[in-house]
């Protein structure tokens, strides 16, 4: 008789810092939801995305997710996913799963449809805030191209302009509405056919809002600021200037990040909620045994650490992610320190759920380090944009800087004994025997990941004078 395949339920957020979970070491935020997910599953307390190819990191990180590909191997940063790229969806839709998606989608039209056999309350992009979200219904011919019109200044100038949507769920936070939908096709669904549910929130990406009863469970003024806050970065970064910087003023002021802080919170919590509902829906549906339950975010967030405030870096707070299993084949209670990439969560469901794992897939199973205790890696490549490349160890991380075609910084930070990278140890005598053997390793991992030929690493590389001959030649 063959084994019935356990249903798999997929919570993914965005902005969602590694360190926003109570369960997990955060006693200032409360996730009720995720502290029973982190007591029933196994925790990865080391996962991260490898940075991005582009400023909004989120799209190269969602079309790793969906394709388990690295970083310079996917088509452009992301913005859509090629024929020859198998998706989880598609993966699992072939081996006889029922596919639903809801929420946000970075990665194209058409390659939503070929993972998705069902879907609502779709976000491809275009959103003013939480409350009103440009949203569609899932369309069977891929087209999505319904186009509503948007009245600006009614009763004054009725200019008008179009915004392609569907609808628009207005006075609906998205965290409810994606939660709506995803609990109505749980609610709809019937038969002995296993089911993959995709629900990818909008939060806690600013604008930061969400029903008011959430924000006054926090206090800006009792919010710690964290040990590396600063007024500012102390060196050009490579992109200071872009958007997700100018979300407050310079210098950063702590009044100012403890109210960013308190918003965060605030949205995380929300979420936890709305998760909360989908997940007592499993149980009322006696199918909560029966389902891998999957929770992970996109990218980090800096807000106000470093004095940065975005994820455009290679700093913990933006490369570090919270990535959790729970059911059918995970122990229960578990927290492991293996080095995971986000990307690896494709290869690891199709283990879990016995799928052949598509040859287009290069990333690695995390099975063996949820049910034992095997190292996935002993190291970490990361790179972001043309302008920093790092690498991380069981204990160091080193980070370069090429900004305007020239080396302006390195940083060596001892994570073991200086996690919030506040020391750099670069110019340390007895550190350079460190920073060149990191070095080497850094070398490595780009050639091994195919960075210098790709035209966001040639810039980099080119400038790079820490190597006996160009890399890649």
């Amino acid at each position: 008789m063959t084994k019935k395949l356990p249903n798999i339920v997929f919570f993914f957020t965005d902005d969602q810092r590694f360190d926003t979970i109570c369960a997990l070491g955060n006693g200032a935020i409360q996730t009720p939801h995720l502290d029973q997910l982190v007591e029933e599953g196994c925790s990865f307390t080391q996962a991260h995305i490898p940075s991005g190819t582009s400023a909004a990191v989120c799209m190269p990180s969602r079309a790793m997710l969906n394709t388990g590909r690295t970083l310079y191997h996917l088509e452009g940063s992301g913005q859509s996913i090629p024929l020859d790229h198998t998706t989880l969806g598609q993966a699992l839709r072939s081996n006889g799963y029922r596919t639903f998606g809801t929420g946000k989608w970075h990665n194209g039209r058409e390659s939503f449809n070929r993972s998705f056999s069902d879907g609502d309350e779709i976000f491809f992009g275009g959103m003013s805030d939480h409350w009103n979200v440009p949203a569609y219904h899932y369309d069977p011919t891929g087209k999505y191209d319904t186009q509503l019109p948007i009245i600006r200044n009614p009763g004054q100038s009725r200019e008008v302009t179009y915004r392609q949507c569907d609808h628009i769920n207005s006075g609906q936070h998205s965290s409810q509405s994606v939660c709506n939908a995803a609990i109505d096709f749980i609610e709809s669904h019937e038969g002995d056919v296993p089911f993959y549910s995709y629900i990818s929130f909008l939060a806690p990406h600013d604008p930061r809002s969400m029903p008011q009863e959430f924000l006054e469970m926090y206090d800006p003024d009792e919010i710690e600021l964290p040990p590396n806050f600063l007024g500012g970065h102390p060196f050009d970064t490579g992109h200071l200037n872009i958007r997700d910087e100018m979300l407050a003023s310079f210098p950063r002021r702590p009044e100012e990040v403890r109210q960013h802080l308190a918003e965060y919170y605030a949205m995380i919590t929300h979420l936890d909620h709305e998760l909360g509902r989908v997940i007592e829906t499993l149980k009322k549906k006696g199918i909560y045994e029966d389902t891998i339950l999957v929770f992970a975010g996109d990218n980090g967030l800096a807000l106000g650490q470093h004095g940065l405030f975005g994820k455009q870096n290679c700093y913990e707070h933006s490369v570090r992610v919270p990535l959790i299993f729970a059911g059918p084949g995970v122990p229960q209670g578990k927290q492991t320190e293996a080095y995971a990439y986000l990307m690896d969560i494709f290869p690891t469901l199709c283990d879990l759920t016995g799928i052949s794992i598509p040859e287009s897939v290069e990333s690695k199973s995390l099975l063996p380090a949820i049910t034992g205790d095997d190292r996935i890696r002993d190291g970490l490549f990361f790179g972001y944009e043309t302008f920093q490349r790092a690498y991380k160890d069981r204990q160091f991380k080193l980070i370069e800087y090429v900004v305007d075609g020239k080396h302006i910084q390195t940083q060596l930070f001892d994570l073991k004994n200086d996690p919030w990278e506040m020391t750099n140890l670069a110019e340390a005598a007895d550190c350079q025997d460190k920073v060149s053997t990191m070095r080497q390793s850094l070398i490595a991992s780009a050639e091994a990941w195919d960075d210098p030929e790709h035209d966001k690493g040639k810039p980099f590389w080119d400038s790079y004078p820490f190597q006996s001959s160009k890399v890649g030649e």
